[in-house]
């Protein structure tokens, strides 16, 4: 190119050599040669390009074929595989259904089973209720029959008790009347300790008249010289001294482990003694005075109250 360059500069008319003729002759031939070699060059380039490409579209159509007929054959195996997995889902599925069945079948029975049990005891149970009922009901008329008869004879013992009671006031008024009779001959004393006495019985039938009246305890006593003490009621009684002339007498009496002395009492005079808790007296009455001996009784109140 260097040669082919200087050779075409210009030069002065006085400088160019007498061959300058045959050397450009020379350079366009080599140009030429070039020119036409590249474009061998450039034409089997393509050609080879065209090759290259005719083959690639060759091996690409016969991947396309191959890729087809795997493809073909995929989607056959996958069907395949599908309709193999539709056959087995659909065989667990029946086989799930019938096991399903049996079960719900065999809970059925076990259930008809279970209720037709309860079913039979709890008819039994009923039957023997009713029967217990009956039972009951048959020993409810048995009792009320028992229940009328005893009202009829309660009824016929009622109107008994009725004229019995009839009798009953008929007697208590006489006795009242009694006691109104017998109450007006009855006194009252002085106590000797300045308590007023409640009535005071002189003989047997005062004394009985008394107890009806029940607003005391009455204990009657016979006590001797002889005895050195006698227990009465809650005292203890010691006779220490008689006097039938003057109709005096002297005692020792034991109340609360106290001994007091009553000295030269009367007939029928009340002889007063308090006794622990009680708010009245205690009262000693001697109707009779004997030779050695005296007769009498104890009073004691029927209710104990202590005193304030």
């Amino acid at each position: 190119m260097s040669d082919i360059s200087e050779n075409s500069r210009p030069r002065n008319s006085g400088d160019r050599p007498a061959s300058e003729g045959h050397t450009n002759s020379g350079g366009h031939t080599a140009l030429f040669a070039v020119l036409a070699t590249g474009l061998v060059v450039a034409l089997a380039g393509d050609a080879y390009l065209m090759m290259r490409s005719n083959r690639i579209e060759s091996q690409m159509s016969l991947n396309q074929d191959s890729t087809g007929q795997q493809i073909s054959k995929l989607g056959e195996a996958t069907t395949s595989l599908l309709e193999q997995r539709l056959k087995s889902i659909d065989e667990e599925m029946a086989a799930e259904v019938k096991d399903a069945q049996t079960s719900a079948a065999n809970a059925l029975r076990q259930a008809r089973a279970q209720t037709q049990k309860q079913s039979d005891e709890l008819r039994s149970k009923l039957e023997e209720q009713e029967q217990a009922v009956s039972g009951q009901i048959a020993d409810l008329k048995n009792a009320t029959s028992e229940t009328d008869n005893k009202i009829t004879a309660v009824t016929t013992d009622v109107d008994g008790v009725k004229t019995d009671v009839t009798g009953v006031k008929t007697d208590v008024a006489s006795t009242k009347d009694n006691l109104d009779k017998t109450n007006n001959d009855l006194k009252r004393a002085m106590g000797d300790m300045g308590v007023m006495s409640g009535l005071i019985a002189t003989n047997a039938k005062d004394l009985q008249a008394l107890r009806d009246l029940g607003e005391r305890n009455y204990t009657e006593f016979d006590l001797s010289k002889n005895q050195s003490q006698k227990k009465i009621g809650n005292l203890v009684i010691t006779l220490k001294k008689v006097d039938p002339k003057r109709n005096r007498y002297t005692v020792a009496v034991m109340a609360d482990d106290k001994l007091v002395e009553k000295k030269d009492k009367g007939v029928n005079e009340p002889v007063q003694l308090y006794v622990a808790n009680s708010k009245y007296p205690d009262e000693i009455v001697v109707n009779q005075i004997k030779k050695d001996e005296i007769v009498g009784y104890v009073s004691t109140p029927k209710v104990t109250l202590a005193r304030q």
